[in-house]
């Protein structure tokens, strides 16, 4: 096994079980109003900091939740430590994800299309592009 592999999924198993942790937190300490959806987490290459990318429902509370994070966080962080057997405790910091929020309105925008033109499927039709064959050895 490769030393990367190794750290690699060391890392990716810290950024899951930290995900878990802080979903946990979030679920029993925060108001349902607005609803904070941990949506992904990045953690540092020296496990020292972690970012925490959430979402809300309803849409527009951001600014709400992210009071909430900033304020709990050490609390948060002693959760962390309490819950996982984790050597160094990272530094926590929030960040709404936009990216999650975009992909959803998307998604929206497609639903209605889709709506408004049940045909909208058959402009792009799935065909084969016929090519030549090679030979690969």
């Amino acid at each position: 096994m490769d030393i990367t592999t190794t750290a690699f999924d060391r890392h990716d198993r810290a950024a899951s079980l930290i995900k878990e942790i802080v979903a946990t937190f979030i679920q029993h300490e925060a108001n349902p109003n607005p609803l904070i959806t941990v949506t992904n987490v990045t953690v540092s290459p020296d496990y020292r900091k972690v970012t925490v990318f959430f979402t809300t429902i309803p849409d527009g509370r951001e600014d709400d939740a992210l009071i909430f994070l900033k304020r709990s966080a050490s609390e948060m962080r002693g959760f962390v430590k309490k819950k996982s057997n984790l050597k160094i405790i990272p530094h926590l910091e929030f960040s709404v994800d936009y990216g999650e929020r975009h992909r959803q309105y998307i998604d929206e925008i497609a639903r209605e299309i889709e709506k408004t033109n049940p045909k909208a499927n058959a402009i792009l039709p799935n065909k084969k592009i016929e090519g030549k064959k090679t030979n690969t050895k």
